[in-house]
C-alpha cells in the first residue's frame, strides 16, 4: 500500500502491528483519488472499524477529520493548495 503518511505497516494511531486494514482517508468519489495519491493508512481493527470511535464508527467523525487534515497537511508539503483543492474538492484546513 502506498501512503504519504507512513512508511510502515502498523496502526497511524496506536502503532499496533496487529489485525492490521487499509484506510482511505477521502472515501466514496475520492477513494480512487485516495489510492493514487496515498491518502491511505494503515488502522488496526479497533480504530478502523471497531467501535463507536474508529474511524467508521457512529462517533469517529473527529478521527477521521484529523486523518483528512494529516494527509491535506502532508500533501500540501510538496503541492499547492489548488492543487489539493483540485484533487479532493473541498479544504480541510
Amino acid at each position: 500500500m502506498k501512503s504519504i503518511l507512513q512508511g510502515q505497516k502498523e496502526c497511524y494511531i496506536c502503532g499496533s502491528r496487529e489485525n492490521l486494514q487499509s484506510h482511505h482517508c477521502f472515501p466514496g468519489k475520492n477513494r480512487k483519488t485516495s489510492e493514487e495519491n496515498g491518502f491511505k493508512v494503515w488502522l488496526c481493527l479497533d480504530h478502523h472499524t471497531g467501535g463507536n470511535y474508529s474511524v467508521h464508527g457512529k462517533d469517529g467523525k473527529m478521527l477521521s477529520l484529523m486523518l483528512k487534515k494529516h494527509c491535506q497537511l502532508k500533501f500540501e508539503e510538496t503541492h499547492t493548495r489548488g492543487e489539493f483543492m483540485s484533487l479532493i474538492g473541498r479544504n480541510y484546513l
